[in-house]
């Protein structure tokens, strides 16, 4: 990878930290396409069981797009007559959020900055999402004359409403961590030194955990937003048929009995 986007697994936790501190981790090219390859990466190895995303720094878990570089390649796709510069939503984004929603394994989101355009759109793809006190969410698109990209037009509204979601996107403003967490952006809150280890700590947990269970759980609350109750129910006998016949189900029911903490193998 890149050392825009930094990767490391460590007994089964992956973590995907965005590595451009100094321009408040914002993405040119080459972070969406480290970004894209290391999320690819988490999504296809067995071994990891949960993946974190972060970032380094403490202003900015990812402002979107590097408006500075977004400015020549205008310029440029202006100069030749062509439109290559908003490729990048069909290149970059849309993979990265695909491969975080769609993942079979929790992913969690530490976020201990400002999360804006599709960084806000990055953290809200994450299924759980740890926030420093101090971090701040914008959708930024209308601001700079652009609509919703990174999978937000169908995100937020599933977390705060659509008309809420309307609201953030037509006059985007910062919100802070504590409206997030009203708002259910944010599952946790803690104070900004706190958030490197509690970020750790919830995706260690999860790694560490049933990772078939979370996967059948993840894949049942995306199938139930979007169908019947009556379809949605036999997900759920597909998805318990699978969960109940794995090996870490058996563990469970064997610790259960005897009283003692299971060890789950993620099979």
């Amino acid at each position: 990878m890149a050392d825009t986007v930094l990767y490391e697994v460590n007994d089964g936790l992956a973590t995907i930290t965005l590595n451009r501190p100094e321009a408040m981790n914002a993405l040119n090219v080459e972070a969406k396409v480290a970004l894209r390859e290391a999320v690819r990466s988490a999504a296809d190895d067995d071994a990891v069981r949960a993946v974190l995303l972060t970032a380094a720094g403490d202003r900015a878990f990812c402002v979107g797009q590097d408006l500075k570089e977004h400015i020549g390649l205008l310029a440029a796709d202006r100069e030749h007559g062509t439109r290559q510069t908003m490729t990048t939503v069909r290149e970059h984004y849309n993979p990265v959020v695909r491969a975080l929603a769609g993942m079979a394994k929790p992913v969690v989101a530490g976020v201990n900055g400002a999360a804006a355009g599709a960084g806000f759109g990055f953290a809200l793809a994450a299924d759980y999402r740890v926030v420093a006190e101090t971090a701040v969410f914008n959708t930024s698109f209308a601001g700079v004359a652009l609509t919703a990209d990174s999978g937000i037009s169908w995100t937020l509204p599933r977390v705060i409403g659509p008309s809420r979601a309307a609201d953030l996107l037509l006059f985007p403003r910062s919100i802070g961590a504590q409206d997030a967490y009203e708002l259910g952006i944010a599952n946790r809150v803690v104070p900004a030194d706190e958030l490197a280890g509690e970020a750790v700590k919830v995706a260690r947990a999860l790694a560490e955990g049933p990772t078939v269970a979370y996967a059948a759980l993840k894949e049942s609350l995306a199938y139930g937003l979007s169908h019947s109750l009556d379809e949605t129910l036999d997900k759920e006998d597909e998805l318990q048929t699978r969960a109940g016949s794995s090996a870490d189900h058996a563990i469970a029911v064997e610790a259960f009995v005897h009283k003692e903490k299971p060890r789950y193998l993620g099979r």
